[in-house]
């Protein structure tokens, strides 16, 4: 199966091995990836911001980049989650809606493409470590993921999984909502950090990188001894 992956702005920026990870994932899974160079963003900082017409250019460069795949693969929730829920908002009343929701219906976060679509939860993964996952905002209520996670986790041997309480709560990053209600974020970060401590945890891990980086920065200030990952690193361990 052919599949083109997205890289978004803040894995590409930041955490790229993670994007190196999914496409090692996918491949291992038996798919022939293909990487578009010329990709930039989905549109969703501008949109967040509040500038939907800049947003809305942003959006056009996506389609035109990816019109022609039949499966779309996104390392992040927030990015997938994005595209599917409100490509429609910004494209209201365009002539090519028809090209606009066949999009939206190619695009697919990692996890759910390999569990739903791919029907592969056991990647041969190894990592001997007692972890915890963080459901990401994005993840739950735009993408309505849980148990593909959790089950591809399972399958990876040496690691045992501890619920986390409340793990249907936001840790506080929410993209600009840290910038502009730095004092909740940090709050909120605190509260979710508890929690994780409280599992005994070592590892943390989530499909979205955006809150790994809020959740490590103030387990670093804390000096806690956990570290974050997200599934496509977790999932290429190992191998």
């Amino acid at each position: 199966m052919e599949v083109h992956v997205f890289i978004p702005c803040f894995i590409d920026q930041l955490y790229p091995e993670a994007g190196f990870n999914t496409i090692k994932v996918l491949e291992k899974a038996g798919c022939s990836v293909k990487y578009n160079p010329q990709q930039t963003c989905c549109g969703q900082p501008a949109f967040n911001a509040g500038y939907w017409g800049e947003s809305r250019e942003v959006c056009n460069k996506f389609m035109d980049d990816f019109i022609d795949a039949e499966y779309i693969v996104v390392p992040s929730a927030s990015c997938t989650g994005f595209i599917r829920n409100y490509y429609s908002k910004i494209y209201d009343n365009a002539s090519n809606q028809k090209d606009i929701k066949g999009l939206q219906g190619k695009v697919y976060e990692l996890s759910e493409f390999l569990v739903n679509v791919l029907a592969v939860d056991d990647l041969g993964a190894e990592l001997k470590a007692t972890a915890t996952v963080h459901d990401s905002c994005a993840g739950l209520r735009e993408c309505k993921l849980k148990g593909e996670v959790r089950q591809l986790l399972s399958k990876v041997k040496g690691l045992a999984l501890s619920e986390l309480a409340e793990n249907e709560t936001c840790c506080g990053f929410g993209g600009t909502f840290a910038v502009k209600f730095d004092g909740i974020s940090a709050a909120m970060g605190d509260q979710k950090v508890q929690n994780i401590s409280n599992t005994g945890a070592e590892i943390v891990i989530s499909t979205d990188l955006s809150c790994l980086m809020h959740i490590d920065g103030i387990i670093n200030k804390k000096g806690l001894p956990i570290r974050t990952m997200h599934l496509a690193d977790v999932l290429a361990s190992g191998y």
